[in-house]
């Protein structure tokens, strides 16, 4: 029996899977960020013991970076707690004998589309994934491209306004493509620009609504897509921003690597086809002419699967032998 596990910052998912790679077990916990990686921890060591059986391989994808030759972590932007934990060997304490495989939650979602998704037949694939945090990873071939210790592909730290001087003494922040466009961030803009909607605002409605009835009140951007439906032009307006400064960041991927596909995943990639349009929309703009036209742009098919079957592949071939 194989084992995979997502360790992100706002869930916690672990899955079983035969030799043919298909899930059969899936245990799912909400990351309370307040509780650190020590709780997250003992709810993966809980379930271990509730399995029928204890996993031969050990597949993991992790929201952050980490070396993953050796399986240290180097740090969470989510969680706290995590840095220069030793992961690897703290599973095989918790399985004997496990062969045990770590990688950025990103690398092991890219892997997943390329190879199972949307992106099966493309030889170059970038994806991104848009979630508490923005990550990347690269396949090259079926296989992940790996840069040196403890990361690659890190697209969301890449800066959009960068930070400087604007005196003697006084220094400017900058900001970067995560802090602008993941889940957290675009839930913020919605949050500031909630008093100055009108009361007929579809996006307000909405909100106003899961504020109510405590609906998970704080995770805003999953109302861009029905209020978009609603033709809401607020929500428009926030979905064409996010596309465009999300193509910006991408065409920095398109000159460096210039993949045959890009796929959108993560939990804003739940917008769906018109954040997708956006992106595909803007991209040829930040794009210099000998690159046209640029990559397709493809919408992940995987969802929430993307990281526990990407983990899944990472011991695949391992399992096999």
């Amino acid at each position: 029996m194989n084992l995979g596990i997502e360790i992100g910052g706002t869930k916690l998912q672990l899955v079983t899977s035969n030799l043919t790679g298909h899930i059969d077990q899936r245990f799912r916990y909400t990351v309370d960020p307040e509780r650190g990686a020590s709780d997250i921890l003992q709810r993966i060591a809980d379930t271990i013991v509730q399995l029928t059986e204890l996993p031969q391989n050990i597949g993991v994808g992790f929201g952050g970076p980490l070396d993953w030759q050796t399986g240290r972590i180097a740090n969470s932007h989510q969680i706290a707690g995590w840095a220069g934990f030793e992961l690897a060997d703290w599973l095989q304490q918790q399985v004997p004998g496990a062969h045990v495989r770590i990688e950025n939650d990103a690398n092991v979602a890219a892997l997943a589309e390329a190879r199972r998704g949307v992106a099966t037949g493309f030889r170059t694939v970038f994806y991104v994934t848009l979630g508490s945090g923005v990550g990347g990873g690269l396949i090259m071939d079926g296989q992940l491209y790996h840069g040196a210790a403890p990361g690659e592909a890190e697209i969301g730290h890449l800066w959009l306004v960068p930070p400087g001087v604007d005196s003697p003494g006084k220094s400017t922040p900058g900001q970067t493509l995560e802090q602008t466009v993941s889940g957290w961030a675009v839930d913020r803009q919605i949050r500031d620009l909630l008093p100055q909607l009108p009361d007929d605002s579809a996006l307000k409605k909405l909100v106003l609504e899961a504020q109510r009835t405590n609906d998970t009140p704080d995770r805003l951007a999953r109302f861009l897509h029905p209020a978009y439906e609603k033709s809401d032009p607020v929500a428009r307006m926030l979905i064409e921003q996010i596309g465009s400064v999300l193509a910006l960041g991408l065409s920095h991927v398109v000159h460096l690597f210039h993949p045959d596909a890009i796929v959108l995943g993560g939990g804003l990639s739940g917008i769906g086809e018109p954040l997708r349009a956006a992106v595909r929309q803007a991209l040829p703009r930040f794009v210099m002419l000998s690159f046209q036209p640029p990559p397709v742009v493809l919408l992940a098919k995987l969802g929430e699967d993307a990281v526990p079957v990407g983990a899944l592949e990472l011991v695949m071939n391992h399992s096999k032998k």
